[in-house]
């Protein structure tokens, strides 16, 4: 039978994901000869090649990708059995890190965790603000236990290495200047802002976002001011200076502008939570998802 080195598959899942040997040492705290000693002794003992040189760089063979398929399996399992062991071991207690973004983390993390603290006291929780891209490198490497996303930040759901817990539907409002003369109207759409000047981000998936949806409202919009923190946006708002689309999670703490909810053609983001295949059944994570969807719950509008 063959001889499966679970060290030495977690070198070529690394490898796989970083996609340079130097990069994967440095994941791992090795070396990169040592990285390619035990890749060489992984296909010594497989009996197959499973790198091929292209240029200065690796490429992964067929043989390793089948290799990994199979191994995503056995890293799942050995996921559920470190859960089982913890809740034997621990029952309720035990230490569960969070990567989330910085909305979610005072709109449903922090509730959560204070909820979690009353009823169970033996489950910590330690939080860590993350851009998306970095919580699931964070969640990959076991350095976070959850990560909290949007879901158009996230992996694919065919993604065998995590996953996903749908937490909530976060909608879309309108902040306007307190004395915008569409303040206070009825059944406000955000065509009604075709001629308006917007502000959102200047790059990346909030941009689309926004541009999106007022696409899709049939117009484009033209953004007069860019920023990517909400306090900027929302203080420039206040100020006159435009319009701007804020989620509900952001929109229920504002202050010093007129938000308002859209009638028709509302926009959704989606907000979900992902660990590692298997990581799920973890008692304590399973304490931590439980407490999240509950405040999500609350939530929905």
């Amino acid at each position: 039978m063959t001889e499966w080195d679970i060290k030495k598959l977690r070198i070529l899942r690394t490898l796989a994901d970083r996609g340079t040997v130097t990069a994967t040492a440095e994941a791992l705290h090795m070396t990169p000869s040592a990285v390619s000693q035990q890749l060489t002794n992984l296909a010594r003992q497989l009996g197959v090649p499973l790198l091929e040189a292209q240029g200065r760089r690796v490429r992964l063979t067929d043989a390793a990708h089948l290799v990994l398929r199979h191994a995503e399996a056995v890293f799942a399992q050995l996921e559920r059995a470190d859960a089982e062991l913890a809740g034997y071991l621990a029952g309720e207690a035990g230490e569960v890190r969070i990567g989330a973004f910085s909305t979610a983390v005072p709109v449903l993390v922090v509730p959560a965790v204070a909820a979690l603290r009353r009823s169970h006291p033996g489950v910590e929780v330690r939080v860590r603000e993350t851009e998306a891209a970095q919580s699931y490198e964070l969640l990959a490497a076991g350095a976070v236990d959850l990560a909290l996303s949007l879901a158009a930040h996230a992996p694919t759901a065919r993604d065998p290495r995590f996953t996903r817990i749908t937490l909530l539907e976060d909608p879309l409002d309108v902040a306007l200047p307190p004395d915008h003369p569409l303040a206070a109207a009825p059944a406000l759409r955000l065509a009604d802002l075709s001629g308006d000047p917007w502000i959102y981000g200047g790059s990346g998936p909030w941009q689309e976002i926004a541009r999106n949806a007022c696409e899709a409202a049939g117009f484009v919009p033209e953004q007069a001011h860019s920023a990517s923190g909400w306090t900027a946006i929302l203080a420039m708002v206040e100020a006159g200076m435009g319009v701007a689309l804020v989620p509900r999670m952001v929109s229920s703490r504002a202050s010093g502008v007129a938000v308002r909810v859209l009638a028709h053609d509302r926009p959704t983001r989606h907000v979900l939570a992902a660990t590692r295949s298997g990581g799920e059944s973890a008692p304590a994570v399973s304490q931590v998802l439980t407490a999240l969807r509950t405040v999500a719950a609350q939530r929905t509008p």
